[in-house]
């Protein structure tokens, strides 16, 4: 596949992942939060059957960046850990699979709480 064939694929399934949550912020009365954690949700029930990963190979970076290739990553960790270690690994393979993505997450909110003043503005 050529790389502009890889950029077209990329932006057009993140750019449908996307307009389908903005299709449901503005049509329905579901929460940003709710739409966000369904989409963690449909990324591990597409991961877990296996349809997510062809995605993951057609679109790249534009099908494991948005909130679905997230719950893809967890499912994929549950399922390798189950594999190697049993039950267990139900418990530990979401989070040894995206522990380097929640680390970063972590790290650049502290960076970001020591840089920036927190509190609420108030319009005067």
């Amino acid at each position: 596949m050529d790389i502009f064939m890889e950029y077209f694929w990329a932006f057009l399934i993140g750019g449908l992942l996307c307009a389908v949550g903005q299709i449901l912020i503005d049509l329905t009365k579901l929460t940003p939060a709710r739409i966000l954690t369904s989409y963690v949700v449909a990324g591990v029930i597409l991961g877990a059957i296996g349809i997510y990963e062809p995605l993951i190979e057609l679109a790249g970076g534009g099908a494991t960046v948005p909130l679905t290739g997230f719950g893809s990553l967890l499912s994929k960790g549950v399922r390798e850990a189950v594999d190697q270690y049993g039950l267990l690994g139900a418990f530990m393979g979401g989070f040894t699979s995206a522990a380097v993505g929640i680390s970063a997450a972590i790290f650049f909110g502290l960076i970001a709480a020591l840089i920036f003043k927190p509190g609420t503005k108030i319009n005067e």
